[in-house]
């Protein structure tokens, strides 16, 4: 796999991580008889940030993955072609 589909398999592992946490959180209260965006709050903090934090830090390395594979790009295409 190449450095920008890893990147972009990070990305998306981060938007997933992201919506893991707020599924979680309607999961755990889905026997509640009345909402309120308290009570939701309340929810996502039993959850914790661990999935918010993976979350983070998966979109980073996404990013530099990203990153990475562009700056090499450009320097391979831009590199001057030596004289024989």
């Amino acid at each position: 796999m190449s450095r920008r589909g890893t990147g972009v398999v990070f990305c998306f592992l981060a938007a997933f991580l992201l919506a893991i946490q707020y599924l979680s959180a309607a999961i755990f209260g889905s026997n509640v008889s009345s909402w309120s965006p308290q009570l939701f709050q309340d929810m996502l903090y039993s959850v914790g940030d661990y999935p918010v934090t993976l979350s983070k830090f998966s979109l980073f390395v996404g990013i530099g993955y990203i990153i990475w594979a562009e700056v090499d790009e450009y320097i391979r295409l831009h590199k001057p072609q030596s004289k024989k």
